[in-house]
């Protein structure tokens, strides 16, 4: 067989699998990650047009408080007619929360859960759900814990039970374990620490995720992939300490009172109020936002290792993140 015709014959190979990747479907939807609920025309308007249908809604953090696992943050009131949308219940709990329960706790540790859950849903008139989305980041010496505390939560809700999956969690999966979930959602983001000044977007760092997710089409569970669309600023005060302003874009910061002394960083050169935080002259301040280019070419990389349907969800509703990309952008 003549070497062109190999050539030729595996290019209409490739074409025909590329062409079969781009129809395989990705609906978009959407994450709700505060505890103030605020939907308003722009949020509808994102959310009707790329035709999403379900809205996973942050309900409580469960953290430690006096030594041991209770609910915070916990949304308040909300009308579930704003949207017409599956509304998919979300509880984040803290990897210390986790462990504080040891090996028998998580049967009560679910109870719990799903008792808050059960009277949320029944006053906002969620009663279309048919799953829980557990979040947490949990380790190798977590995993049995948290597994468990899963399982439990399954058998006592009698719901679908799916979690987070994180970077580190795809990558070392023989460390830290499969967890025993219908679904898991990829956060393809949170890619390092804001506060180590590496060089690199911690929100979105492709060639960090690139590294991590080689081999991510081989993991065993159905997955959706959540994307990022939220900014933050890294401020660091005189003393080198530093805390994160959540919203804040690079567009905020072109005015005399920030002086620009590298790429996404500046000095202020005079006190001002940020985003209702008062910040003192000299401070530094290191912006990271998810472009429209980044964003798309994650897509990309997504849909070249995962030939697989899954949902693309965004974190999250928010019309401050919404504004910077168009419809066509998140599709």
């Amino acid at each position: 067989m003549p070497p062109s015709f190999i050539r030729i014959t595996l290019t209409c190979i490739a074409f025909l699998l590329l062409s079969c990747q781009k129809d395989i479907p990705h609906p978009v939807q959407f994450y709700h990650w505060k505890s103030q609920i605020q939907i308003g025309k722009t949020e509808k308007e994102y959310f009707e047009a790329l035709e999403s249908d379900k809205l996973y809604m942050r309900f409580f953090d469960v953290d430690l408080v006096q030594g041991n696992p209770a609910p915070v943050s916990v949304v308040e009131d909300f009308d579930s007619r704003i949207l017409q949308a599956t509304y998919i219940p979300v509880v984040f709990v803290t990897n210390r929360a986790i462990k504080s329960v040891g090996s028998t706790g998580g049967k009560t540790l679910a109870e719990n859960i799903d008792k808050l859950i059960s009277k949320m849903a029944e006053d906002y008139k969620l009663d279309n759900f048919d799953e829980i989305q557990i979040d947490c980041d949990w380790t190798a010496s977590s995993k049995n814990m948290y597994f468990a505390f899963l399982e439990q939560l399954k058998k006592i809700s009698g719901k679908k039970i799916s979690c987070t999956l994180r970077l580190h969690q795809v990558k070392y999966r023989e460390r830290t374990g499969i967890p025993p979930a219908d679904k898991v959602y990829l956060m393809a983001y949170a890619t390092s620490n804001p506060v180590e000044d590496d060089g690199k977007n911690s929100i979105l760092d492709f060639d960090l995720l690139k590294d991590y997710l080689s081999t991510v089409d081989s993991y065993p569970l159905d997955m959706d992939v959540a994307l990022p669309i939220y900014s933050w600023a890294v401020v660091t005060n005189h003393l080198g300490k530093s805390k994160l302003i959540n919203g804040v874009s690079e567009n905020e910061l072109q005015s005399p009172a920030f002086r620009q002394t590298a790429p996404h960083t500046y000095e202020l050169t005079e006190d001002v109020f940020l985003r209702g935080i008062y910040l003192n002259k000299g401070f530094d301040i290191r912006v990271e936002e998810v472009s429209r280019e980044l964003l798309k070419d994650t897509r990309y990389f997504l849909e070249s290792k995962l030939n697989r349907p899954y949902d693309y969800v965004y974190y999250h509703l928010d019309s401050i993140f919404l504004r910077r990309f168009t419809p066509d952008d998140l599709r």
